[in-house]
C-alpha cells in the first residue's frame, strides 16, 4: 500500500511548511491527484486518516481535486480522454497516445492557522 507512504510524505511537507511560517494547526491540506497517477483515492482517504494523528494536521480536512486522464494521438491530432497509459485513440484507434495530464500527485494548499 503506497498510499501510506504518499501520505505520511504529504504530512511532513505539511508540517514543515506550517511551522516555517509559525502555524500551530493546519485546518485544511488540497491535493491533486491524477487518475493516471496510480494512487487509489479511498485508500489515500484511509491511510490520511491514520497518519494525521498527533500532527498538526490531526482536524484538518483533506480535499482532494482529481485530474482527469488525458492523452493527444499524434496521428490524428486530437486531444481525447485517456484512462490508462496505454491505450488506444479512441477516436482514430491508434496506440501511440501520449499522456498530457493525469499523472499529478501534488499539494495544491494548505490552510493554517
Amino acid at each position: 500500500m503506497h498510499e501510506l507512504s504518499i501520505i505520511t510524505s504529504i504530512l511532513d511537507v505539511v508540517e514543515e511548511q506550517a511551522r516555517l511560517n509559525g502555524a500551530k494547526v493546519v485546518n485544511t491540506i488540497e491535493i491533486e491527484v491524477g487518475e493516471l497517477a496510480g494512487v487509489e483515492i479511498p485508500s489515500l482517504e484511509f491511510c490520511y486518516d491514520a497518519a494525521r494523528t498527533d500532527t498538526l494536521a490531526a482536524k484538518a480536512n483533506l480535499v482532494i481535486h482529481v485530474i482527469e486522464g488525458r492523452g493527444h494521438c499524434p496521428d490524428c491530432d486530437k486531444d481525447v480522454p485517456l484512462e490508462y497509459f496505454i491505450a488506444p485513440c479512441p477516436e482514430c484507434g491508434d496506440t501511440l497516445v501520449e499522456a498530457s495530464q493525469g499523472r499529478e500527485l501534488r499539494i495544491k494548499s494548505i490552510d493554517v492557522d
